[in-house]
């Protein structure tokens, strides 16, 4: 019996070294053996992981607690259910506005005293000021990673992603992680390295959602017993999954894209009140983001101007295409996919060798992200200089050269009256780039070499400025690689198409995106809010359909491969042909440790000590079978707060509704991983050691159960689906033991299945392999 999902981490390739591969995970220490113990980086750091418990434990104990429940505490709980919906959409928007205020007017500070002094011609003064703050800024977001919050590295929609799947891990949600995302995300962003603040922002909802789902952090003495309604799993995940919705719509002001972002991508459960509430929270988002525009508007934020994404709408041009134009889009749409696809294999890649780097200690992880900010402000510095000097257009919508930190038109070297294209690119933060690359009616203002030039050096810099211990979100850096593709694309075409460099720009990075991550509801709807221009719907769902269709053929989700390179027993959706073949006897492993639902507290202590299994079968002699039979599930946790509460028997007598009494449902409430109550805690006397424990009316007298027969894909289904964590197996002949073991998510994982049944990896499904040097395999 096994607890957790851990991949089991061996180096079992399939002859084709397919490089999706699971079993070659970013754990340097591999496990062989069906275990409890998982581990996974979770941010920058190896840590333990546990499974989720969404199933509720229908004991008699929960049964009298909701039987004794007035219609006032009925209407409380919908009431704060509702009620932290809102604080989720008030407090996340806050929280975007004042990210985007922040790196708005750091970057933009930079940026200008970096300007004055290209105009003076002080060039070296300029790229000592510009890669010192660059390096100082980075180096306080690594800080504070490295020391404060590991868990804050990175985008963090891996860890959320797989936390809404059922795997919880310590610290993701921690008032230190959500303060430090938000810091780290600021300084990170505005230090010039190529990463985003999306995902950032919705593991910061995410964070909002579950301290207040929780009641704050006792830890730092930030508690409101007033919001402690939430006590279980399940209302933790809806509301972490509203806190994410409310991250995407706060970082595009898309409430609606934000709401199927959360479906598409986030959750593993969904239903229609869950839609109902993070439909609510974005709403909110919205709300309160254009009320914080109006102020902008008066000028009362100092460089934010039209700055941030979430600020003006970035494409607004009435559009107008032919039939003749498709053929054109089919293909750059079949490109974008391959160079996504190409995008996610390199990123894993490059996670693979930093995560070499970063084992070596904290001081190593400091110094590779100060040395990509290094590289990356040199190379941000020195590519202008390739450009030529283009002369300003007469018709120029703004002043040309642009004097201050946004706009088209970048002096950098040029003498009076001309301008630089690839500083306007480079000299911008990512929000005011893709905005120049999206506007209308500048097809004559880029060069091919810049548009290229910029294109590669997006394409790599973001790959590489992704994984070191900073948090980092990928989706901004997609829609620039992106937009700039597509806008090259453009260029190339010419007078053949009728559709501006602006428009191919924005399906550019609908490819790129669909080309990464694999989504296309949650990204049309996005990038239509974000340009606001309905006009683009046929040509984003073509583009978004094609590249995903293209990409597919050659590897998975980047947010997929980035959580099981890191060792989440993630569990798709689907389930694998080699698991029509099997049955769930064929996994199931043991030994399997049983109790009476009368058990000698000796008997409960050595189990818990001698065992890191986290749910217990609890069985009953009958008196019309000569075998025991199988009572219900009992949770470790339940049993520790039983030896807690000392609720110990002289003689095994069953006991009745009056020991409720002594319990109240604080003592079963879930608690965060790292700070649930341990076995080893618990001091008992000789005495005590042989008394008994009534442990019926704490059981799950119905759980999950099915027959030895079962495929192992249908198992799957229902293990993934109706969110559990342990999945008893029973026998299909009587007279046997009433348990033959329990499936956990470790069981499904393909790992452990093909490491007992080799034979099938032949069955597995297979996609299209990028083959490469055997060089590059090392990696």
């Amino acid at each position: 019996m096994s607890e957790n999902a851990p991949p089991n981490q061996r180096q079992s390739q399939d002859q084709d070294g397919d490089p999706e591969s699971l079993s070659i995970p970013l754990l340097s220490n591999q496990q062989t053996v069906n275990s409890t113990s998982q581990l996974a980086i979770v941010g920058a750091n190896l840590c333990p992981i546990e499974s989720l418990d969404y199933e509720i434990a229908e004991n008699d104990f929960f049964k009298q607690d909701w039987r004794t429940r007035s219609k006032i505490k009925i209407f409380q709980y919908i009431f704060m259910k509702w009620l932290l919906c809102f604080l989720i959409g008030g407090i996340v928007s806050l929280v975007g506005f004042c990210t985007n205020l922040a790196v708005e007017n750091i970057a933009g500070v930079k940026f200008v005293i970096t300007s004055n002094m290209m105009l003076a011609r002080r060039y070296e003064m300029a790229f000592l000021v510009f890669s010192l703050s660059n390096f100082v800024l980075t180096l306080f977001a690594a800080i504070i990673t490295a020391f404060i919050a590991p868990a804050a590295a990175g985008s963090g929609i891996p860890e959320v992603k797989a936390y809404l799947n059922g795997v919880d891990a310590p610290g993701i949600f921690s008032v230190r992680t959500l303060i430090v995302k938000i810091m780290g995300s600021i300084s990170a962003v505005s230090s010039s390295l190529l990463v985003g603040k999306a995902g950032p922002m919705v593991h910061s909802g995410a964070c909002i959602a579950s301290l207040l789902g929780q009641g704050g952090s006792r830890r730092y003495g930030l508690t409101w017993k007033w919001l402690r309604f939430f006590k279980n799993d399940r209302d933790r995940r809806d509301l972490v999954t509203c806190g994410s919705a409310a991250g995407i719509a706060a970082a595009f002001r898309a409430p609606v894209g934000g709401v199927l972002f959360a479906l598409e991508e986030m959750a593993s459960w969904w239903r229609s009140a869950l839609l109902w509430r993070a439909f609510f929270s974005t709403a909110v988002v919205a709300i309160i983001l254009r009320a914080l525009i109006d102020v902008c508007l008066s000028g009362k934020c100092g460089l934010f101007g039209k700055g941030g994404l979430i600020m003006f709408d970035v494409y607004s041009a009435n559009v107008s295409y032919h039939i003749d134009d498709v053929p054109s889009v089919l293909v750059l749409a079949v490109v974008g996919g391959i160079l996504g696809s190409l995008y996610n294999f390199l990123l894993v890649k490059v996670l693979r060798v930093y995560n070499l780097i970063n084992e070596k200690g904290i001081v190593y992880k400091i110094l590779l992200a100060c040395t990509i900010s290094i590289f990356t402000s040199c190379l941000l510095f020195g590519l202008p200089w390739l450009a030529s000097c283009q002369p300003c257009p007469s018709d120029a919508p703004e002043a040309c050269p642009t004097i201050g930190r946004s706009g088209n038109y970048k002096k950098f070297q040029c003498p009076p009256g001309h301008y630089n294209d690839l500083a306007s690119l480079i000299f911008n933060t990512n929000d005011d780039a893709i905005r120049n690359l999206f506007s209308k009616n500048t097809d004559s203002e880029f060069q091919r070499s810049t548009m290229l030039i910029f294109f590669v050096t997006c394409f790599f810099l973001s790959i590489v400025s992704y994984g070191i211990v900073t948090p980092a979100g990928l989706f901004v850096p997609v829609i620039v690689t992106g937009a700039s593709y597509g806008r090259f694309v453009g260029m190339l075409l010419g007078s053949q198409t009728d559709l501006n460099h602006g428009l191919y720009a924005v399906l550019g990075a609908a490819s790129f995106l669909a080309g990464s991550m694999r989504k296309t509801v949650s990204l049309c709807v996005i990038i239509l809010e974000l340009t606001n221009n309905l006009l683009l719907l046929p040509l984003i769902m073509l583009v978004l359909l094609v590249s995903k269709t293209v990409a597919d053929a050659f590897n998975g989700n980047i947010y997929v491969l980035i959580m099981k390179a890191k060792g989440f027993p993630y569990l798709e959706g689907h389930a694998e042909p080699y698991t029509r073949q099997l049955t769930v006897g064929d996994v199931v492993s043991g030994p399997l440790q049983l109790l009476h639902g009368i058990e000698k507290v000796g008997n409960i202590v050595q189990i818990l000590k001698t065992t890191r299994h986290h749910g217990f079968p609890v069985i009953d002699e009958s008196e019309h079978s000569k075998s025991p039979v199988l009572y219900g599930l009992i949770l470790r946790d339940h049993l520790i707060a039983l030896l807690k509460k000392r609720a110990f028997l002289c003689t095994p007598v069953r006991i009745g509704v009056d020991a409720f009494r002594h319990f109240s449902v604080d003592d079963f409430a879930k608690k965060g991983l790292g700070n649930a109550d341990k076995i080893e805690d618990i001091e008992l006397t000789e005495e005590e050691m042989g008394m008994f424990l009534d442990l019926h009316p704490f059981t799950n007298a119905s759980p999950h159960t099915v027959v030895e027969t079962m495929s192992l894909a249908k198992a799957l289904i229902l293990f993934r689906q109706v969110g559990l964590r342990h999945l008893l197996v029973i026998p299909k002949i009587p007279d046997r033991a009433p348990v033959v073991g329990i499936l956990t998510r470790h069981d499904f994982m393909p790992e452990h299945i093909l490491g007992l049944h080799p034979l099938l990896t032949g069955s597995k499904w297979k996609r299209l392999r990028l083959k490469l040097p055997r060089l590059l395999k090392i990696f």
